[in-house]
């Protein structure tokens, strides 16, 4: 799978650890920023990333900050974007399952790498189940047009 991937300079260190661990598996991982542990600014990560996957250049995006929250509400901001922060397994599974989220959104200070990753693993392997949620998402979209 071709993934984007992005941080801020509080999820620089969590993005660094599932780079390595999504390369392994190997699918294929761009790297929108930060590159450092340096303050930076999430819009600045998030915004890229989330209109590239947008266009379909990508299969997938992840984004981490410290809660999650900044980077949800900036990646959700363009359109044709299901971004969703998971703290579970089982809330990336639904999101995927249900909401056929597109981007991942994980909070780099407040779970644990392991589970991440666990996160991370589930994400990538659950698929859209369609059935009475392509209704809902369809609301959505409609609701983006306007």
């Amino acid at each position: 799978m071709r993934l984007a991937i992005g941080s801020d300079h509080r999820g620089y260190e969590l993005k660094k650890y599932l780079k390595v661990l999504l390369r392994r598996e190997k699918h294929t991982v761009v790297d929108f920023g930060s590159n450092s542990s340096r303050s930076c600014d999430y819009p600045q990560i998030a915004f890229p990333l989330a209109l590239a996957v947008a266009r379909g250049e990508f299969d997938r995006g992840i984004l981490i900050c410290a809660t999650g929250i900044g980077m949800s509400i900036a990646a959700n901001k363009a359109k044709g974007i299901r971004a969703a922060l998971c703290f579970s397994p089982e809330g990336a599974r639904l999101s995927r399952e249900h909401n056929n989220a597109n981007v991942l959104i994980l909070p780099g200070m407040l779970i644990e790498k392991k589970l991440a990753a666990r996160i991370c693993k589930i994400w990538l392997n659950s698929d859209f189940l369609n059935e009475r949620h392509s209704r809902r998402l369809k609301q959505i979209e409609e609701f983006e047009a306007r």
